[in-house]
């Protein structure tokens, strides 16, 4: 029995090396889209996406897995109409399964992702972005089109965006918003976590703040008539709004 339980030991111990998806070949694919929308549907994967000029959905990804009893790690794509499922399929006592993407979309395509574990990265878009993941940070600069941002468990920022529409939440995690032009409406909530919000100066703003645990601190001008609409409430988390430099 000493001799199986050292074999065993060992193997697990040759399990445990792993590696991560940035030290894999890259693979490339391509799908047509039907339409200006594209729902992304992501299982277990960061994601970095991107417009570009092209025609298709152009993706790379980066995926490692290693196993030790138990199946092989699997990684898929597929594209059904509008909708990107991208799924990796791991199982084992001890593993290695680790998976990234990257993704081109199209000029001119409404972008909307739901994932359940993994950071998602956007920058440069131009038309309306939904990002929702369960399990991960979310992150995005410099857009123009409406933002509506959440993560379950995992920070939310929006840096140097000049969105007019601006919604982020989170219920364990903090967000940070910082507009590079007046917004109409920003909306951000969360459970959880500290919320920061930077305003250009030369406007004024109704705002409306709620911290139940935690210091406000308000240093915009405010006029509660004004167009410019900020609503900023939090259960447990200092909540600021201030002028961007």
């Amino acid at each position: 029995m000493a001799i199986s339980l050292t074999a065993a030991g060992a193997v697990l111990l040759a399990g445990c090396g792993g590696g991560s998806a940035e030290d894999a070949k890259p693979e490339h694919r391509s799908f047509a889209l039907d339409g200006r929308s594209l729902t992304i549907d992501s299982h277990d994967s960061d994601l970095v996406l991107v417009p570009a000029d092209v025609k298709k959905v152009e993706v790379t990804r980066w995926f490692k897995g290693d196993v030790v009893l138990g199946d092989s790690p699997k990684a898929s794509w597929m594209m059904k109409g509008d909708r990107l499922s991208l799924r990796t399929h791991c199982s084992g006592l001890v593993k290695t399964c680790d998976v990234k993407h990257r993704i081109k979309v199209p000029r001119g395509v409404a972008v909307s992702v739901r994932g359940d574990d993994g950071h998602v990265r956007a920058t440069g878009f131009r038309d309306a972005l939904t990002i929702s993941t369960e399990d991960g940070q979310v992150t995005v600069k410099d857009t123009t089109g409406s933002l509506d941002l959440r993560s379950d468990d995992g920070g939310v920022h929006a840096l140097g965006v000049r969105s007019k529409r601006i919604s982020a939440s989170s219920k364990d995690g903090a967000v940070k918003i910082e507009a590079a032009v007046v917004p109409d409406r920003v909306n951000v909530t969360t459970d959880d976590g500290a919320i920061a919000i930077g305003l250009p100066k030369g406007a004024s703003y109704r705002v409306s703040t709620t911290s139940v645990d935690g210091s406000v601190d308000v240093a915009v001008p405010h006029d509660p008539s004004s167009p410019h609409r900020v609503t900023a409430r939090t259960t447990d988390g200092k909540v600021s709004v201030r002028s961007a430099n």
